[in-house]
């Protein structure tokens, strides 16, 4: 095996973290995070499954983006999600891979995220991506804190699946990552341990 592909295999990248019942930190109770970016640097993610109070409306009327008529009722369902405690007032945006715009990182093949404001004004006429997450804010590990969090039992760590990524059913996306591992988080312990 090259050094490169090595590499490869230990990141945690395109993977949901699960909170384990015992981990009582308010910005991750509960939460399902999407890391995007995992290296020897530390890690980066975004928590999917905790909507804020705002809604898509407000926030682009924030940034002075005028939604299209056929677009405002449906962007004034949406919720804009509480992405983590790092950075709270930046945006993100996690979406299906496709037109990249001034700031787009390709995640894999099917996922991209961006940072600029011309993907808002897409999504606002609607001729943005069909399906996508918005977060403000984001969670960041610094070097080697992922790792010791996962060996003590915080997280558990399962490959991502757009399908579940880009859900909205916010309220279930916690017992829906960890059916995919094939576990009930309600017959998880709620304290720490090894299985």
């Amino acid at each position: 095996m090259t050094q490169e592909n090595s590499t490869q295999q230990n990141t945690l990248e395109n993977q949901f973290l699960i909170a384990m019942p015992h981990l009582r930190d308010p910005n991750f109770n509960g939460s399902v995070t999407y890391l995007w970016k995992h290296g020897a640097e530390g890690a980066l993610g975004l928590v999917i499954n905790q909507p804020s109070q705002v809604r898509m409306t407000a926030l682009l009327a924030e940034l002075e983006i005028e939604p299209d008529e056929s677009q405002r009722q449906r962007l004034d369902e949406e919720e804009v999600l509480t992405g983590g405690p790092v950075e709270r007032n930046k945006g993100f945006i996690l979406h299906e891979t496709g037109p990249e715009w001034e700031y787009t990182v390709p995640i894999t093949d099917t996922v991209s995220i961006s940072m600029s404001r011309d993907i808002l004004v897409d999504i606002a006429a609607g001729k943005g991506p069909s399906r996508y997450l918005v977060a403000l804010g984001c969670a960041g590990w610094e070097a080697g804190q992922l790792e010791e969090e996962v060996g003590n039992n915080v997280w558990l760590t399962v490959p991502a699946t757009d399908e579940l990524l880009f859900s909205r059913d916010f309220e279930n996306k916690a017992s829906a990552a960890a059916g995919l591992l094939g576990v009930s988080l309600s017959q998880l312990s709620s304290f720490a341990g090894h299985s």
